[in-house]
């Protein structure tokens, strides 16, 4: 159970080494460019989403009139 425990979210310490790691690795000129194209990235998976809900409920829709018929 203690090995469970242990895989949690990191830490304050932790995310400063990480945010450490990346800037090293990364340059502070890429970061920029990095988290736009990741919000980018981001915003194209919720419309995805948003899309497949918006289809998802109109067959529903469709399928409960043909049901009334």
């Amino acid at each position: 159970m203690n090995a469970v425990l242990l895989l949690g979210m990191p830490g304050g310490a932790e995310w400063g080494i990480i945010a450490l790691a990346v800037l090293v690795l990364f340059g502070a000129k890429k970061i920029p460019d990095f988290a736009r194209g990741l919000g980018k990235g981001i915003r194209e998976f919720k419309d995805a989403v948003k899309d497949v809900k918006k289809e998802v409920d109109e067959g529903a829709a469709a399928g409960k009139i043909e049901e009334g018929k």
